[in-house]
């Protein structure tokens, strides 16, 4: 047998602990929301980056194009000036002026070859970290459409439940709520305690004997001697 004071503060005891649970998913709802955003960005960041390596490589290959354009005006205003002279060693000095240019542009052409496999290279990063950035903005927006749906469902339940706990509470003695309040927050929720085995199943201490007697009779509240939790004779 319970008291039945007790018996009506073990359901408000329900109701607290699912209020409690309650607000602590709509207290971790924004939380959830700033960690899909986080992916978003991280995804976002990613793309970004290989998009930013792309334009990288292309300024250097421009650069390259640009040097050997470069040689090559070079090239042809010897080849001008080689028409214009009639000494030998001018003539020579020409000529090897040009092949030097050609070499050189050889070795830039070599270069801008491996800058244009690095561009081929990046295409498909740019491909795959554009479609993960288009999956993670899809995701991240259904989840945050789930997240917001499902606070508003908390929020109404918190309001159903605070109402049916506001209702049992006004049928319990005020000192005797005012007590398993202090002790639902001190005791992590559990202000109600049963009795099993002459134990208190809250700080798990075995009871003494006229604290068994007492919580048997339900003829008052009786508490644990060691936690101060108030104790039911479990069925």
């Amino acid at each position: 047998m319970i008291l039945p004071a007790v018996t009506q503060l073990l359901v408000i005891q329900d109701r607290d602990r699912k209020l409690r649970q309650l607000k602590l998913e709509l207290k971790n709802a924004p939380l959830e929301k700033k960690a899909m955003e986080a992916r978003l960005t991280t995804a976002s960041a990613t793309l970004d980056a290989a998009r930013l390596k792309a334009k990288e490589i292309e300024v250097k290959r421009k650069e390259l194009e640009n040097e050997v354009r470069a040689r090559e005006d070079r090239i042809g205003k010897y080849e001008q000036q080689k028409l214009g002279t009639k000494k030998n060693d001018e003539y020579q000095a020409y000529d090897h002026a040009i092949e030097s240019l050609r070499k050189e542009i050889a070795g830039i052409e070599d270069k801008e070859l491996a800058w244009m496999e690095a561009a081929e290279a990046q295409k498909p990063v740019i491909a795959a970290a554009e479609k993960d950035t288009a999956d993670t903005r899809a995701l991240v927006q259904r989840q945050t459409a789930d997240i917001d749906a499902k606070a508003i469902a908390l929020e109404a339940q918190v309001t159903d439940v605070q109402a049916d706990r506001d209702k049992l509470a006004a049928a319990v003695d005020e000192e005797l709520l005012d007590d398993y309040r202090r002790l639902f927050e001190r005791k992590d929720g559990l202000a109600v305690a049963a009795l099993s085995n002459e134990t208190c199943q809250g700080c798990h201490v075995k009871a003494q004997t006229h604290i068994v007697h007492s919580v048997k009779a339900a003829k008052e509240v009786t508490t644990c001697l060691n936690c101060a939790r108030i104790l039911y004779l479990e069925a």
